[in-house]
């Protein structure tokens, strides 16, 4: 078939990936990367070089449980059909949770009005090869999850948070509008999640370790508010381990998704306990 008659179709994906081998999202020179991994198998298929776009690139060690992308497509596959074919043929630490149809001017990265990202603390003193992956395993002093709860209320809001945020990033601006922010324990896990418009280069895992000091009553409430109000980037000292950080979900004004795709996304010990 000749390239003049093929329809231009553009394809959303959620993807999900086990980040313990991958330097991150981005595609990079000399190391694995999701991106990468995904647009071989699409360029193969293509039979051209496709350029997969992402709502937001995790860094080393991060997991997603529910990433966006999109890409262009030029051959007669479905866009419903894109997640079976991708499925077939991508390595076992990334899977496509779902393909679908977007107009044109849909944008993964630029459409997205919030990304939501979990932290995961396992405080159970006893190792678990299971969780281990998953999880930042810390029991060397118990945490309070109500103190970390009131360093995060403050982060509500639009704010200046240059404080957690890594140097030589690229980023021109600090400034994030942050819609929700919890603490909640799920025995034998503390859960931290986060909820902006977007997220500066190593800013929840800066947070994290910062709200560790926090939790085990090194660090008052209100000296941590203190150190993102005043920008005393200087004395923030702990980040958190990657392999703790999930990418949750990323959100949209009118998501090409339906809802029970975003639904048990994570693994069940990972998620809240019902009750009653």
């Amino acid at each position: 078939m000749q390239s003049s008659q093929l329809t231009k179709q553009r394809v959303a994906l959620v993807i999900q990936y086990l980040g313990t081998r991958f330097y991150g999202w981005q595609r990079q020179p000399h190391h694995r990367s999701v991106q990468e991994e995904i647009e071989k198998i699409l360029s193969t298929v293509e039979q051209r070089t496709v350029t997969l776009h992402g709502a937001g690139r995790t860094d080393t060690g991060v997991h997603a449980a529910a990433q966006v992308a999109h890409f262009d497509a030029l051959g007669s596959i479905p866009a419903h059909r894109w997640a079976a074919v991708l499925n077939s043929r991508l390595p076992e630490d990334i899977l496509i949770r779902a393909s679908a149809l977007v107009e044109p001017e849909w944008h993964a990265r630029f459409s997205a009005s919030w990304r939501r990202y979990r932290y995961t603390i396992y405080t159970d003193a006893r190792p678990n090869l299971f969780v281990k992956p998953y999880s930042w395993h810390y029991y060397h002093a118990p945490l309070d999850e109500s103190m970390i709860q009131e360093a995060l209320s403050p982060l509500i809001g639009k704010h200046h948070l240059a404080a957690f945020h890594r140097a030589n990033s690229g980023r021109s601006h600090s400034w994030v509008d942050v819609q929700a922010a919890e603490c909640y324990r799920n025995e034998p896990f503390i859960h931290i999640e986060i909820q902006a418009n977007g997220f500066l280069y190593g800013m929840v895992r800066l947070l994290v370790g910062m709200l560790v000091q926090v939790g085990r009553g090194e660090l008052h409430p209100k000296h941590f508010t203190e150190l993102w109000v005043n920008q005393r980037r200087e004395e923030v000292k702990y980040a958190a381990p990657a392999k703790g950080l999930c990418l949750l979900r990323v959100g949209y004004p009118n998501s090409p998704f339906p809802p029970e795709v975003w639904f048990d996304t994570q693994p069940k010990f990972l998620l809240p306990q019902l009750t009653g």
